[in-house]
């Protein structure tokens, strides 16, 4: 597994960059390893709910998991607010960076995240595909 690290500055929108670092990169298969930061504003998606709230203020990450994939991602997050209130749902776009977020994310070799609807569920789901490992150079026929 290879690792890439970032930091995000104020301002700037944690999925949107998330996506956009999968794309620059062409990832096929990353998970999160660690976020540590914080957020002026949240959007996110609860559990079983298909409207967005909004949440203002100011909040630390306490946790973010997710895996990546130029076909699709799926990210959930974890803050607290100032009084230590932790809320957890789905990672949407609109969720601003107010200090900093540092990230590592592990990219995973040889395999691609897809995602397909899935009739039980509603929802475009994780299918995994293996991918032909690429053969050194020194393997090479002269």
């Amino acid at each position: 597994m290879d690792a890439l690290s970032l930091r995000l500055h104020p301002g700037q929108d944690l999925k949107a960059e998330l996506d956009r670092l999968v794309e620059e990169h062409e990832i096929e298969a990353a998970c999160i390893l660690t976020c540590v930061g914080s957020l002026t504003t949240a959007v996110l998606r609860f559990a079983n709910r298909n409207s967005l709230e909004k949440l203002a203020g100011h909040f630390e990450i306490v946790s973010l998991t997710g895996v990546l994939s130029k076909h699709g991602s799926h990210y959930h997050i974890a803050i607290a607010d100032e009084r230590g209130t932790t809320y957890g749902a789905h990672l949407m776009d609109g969720c601003t960076i107010y200090t900093t977020a540092e990230i590592v994310i592990g990219i995973i070799p040889n395999i691609s995240f897809l995602r397909e609807f899935d009739v039980h569920t509603g929802y475009p789901e994780l299918e995994i595909v293996s991918l032909p490992q690429e053969r050194s150079k020194e393997h090479e026929p002269q």
